[in-house]
């Protein structure tokens, strides 16, 4: 496939994640009347939901990476060029802006608001690169050993993560950059922006380190009768 498309699939992918993760936001907090809770509760769902129908739609064109943080895996393993590599996040970034504006231009909203949410302190970085290392962890062990079961294992992870960090999990530099542009419910002031994508960056290495800890060879998993070489270098 050509790049152009996987570039088009991470975008429309991306834009979608984060007009659902604000739009259900924006959606809970009207709704919920004032029950935090219920707002967080209906944030989850519908961002699980929507990454299962993502994974499941985009991963054989793009391998759905939708997040900087599993393209730079990706590219650590030598998976993807460097090439790849830099025009996805570029995509990612860009698309993740461009679902907050449209999310905003759904509810009738400003458009550009930046985030006015303290999300700062250690615990909120621990939580972030907690729920980035789980991410990671669920995404590479999963297309590793339970390939066709991964959009859900990802989707049950990041409802479940929403719930368990201090953060709400964000866990995606791209996400956390975009949802600075938002003054609702899943909004983040700009300038606790560095501090999470920094232990985003952490929990991606230590993923990474893990990954190759629990790794089984490629002889034992394969078997004497299987080819150990991995053919599809774009599906994480």
């Amino acid at each position: 496939m050509s790049l152009r498309r996987k570039l088009l699939a991470e975008f429309i992918g991306t834009s979608a994640l984060l007009a659902t993760v604000v739009g259900s936001g924006i959606m809970g907090a009207n709704l919920s009347g004032g029950n935090d809770g219920l707002a967080l509760l209906a944030n989850a769902a519908a961002t699980a939901g929507m990454l299962y129908v993502l994974i499941a739609a985009l991963g054989p064109i793009s391998g759905a990476h939708l997040n900087p943080a599993v393209t730079l895996a990706m590219r650590l393993r030598g998976e993807v060029t460097t090439t790849v590599a830099v025009a996805y996040i570029a995509v990612q970034t860009v698309a993740a802006v461009t679902g907050v504006l449209l999310a905003h231009a759904m509810f009738d909203l400003p458009l550009w608001q930046p985030g006015l949410r303290a999300r700062g302190g250690s615990g909120q970085w621990l939580s972030e690169a907690v729920a980035t290392f789980g991410l990671l962890l669920t995404v590479l062990l999963g297309a590793r050993h339970r390939p066709a079961a991964l959009p859900m294992l990802v989707a049950g992870y990041i409802f479940a993560a929403y719930w368990f960090t201090a953060s709400t999990s964000f866990a995606n530099p791209a996400v956390t950059l975009a949802r600075s542009l938002t003054q609702s419910f899943a909004g983040i002031r700009p300038e606790d922006v560095a501090g999470f994508v920094l232990a985003q960056l952490a929990g991606t290495i230590a993923a990474l380190w893990f990954a190759a800890l629990l790794r089984i060879s490629n002889a034992d998993e394969a078997g004497p009768s299987q080819d150990p070489k991995r053919t599809n270098a774009d599906t994480p």
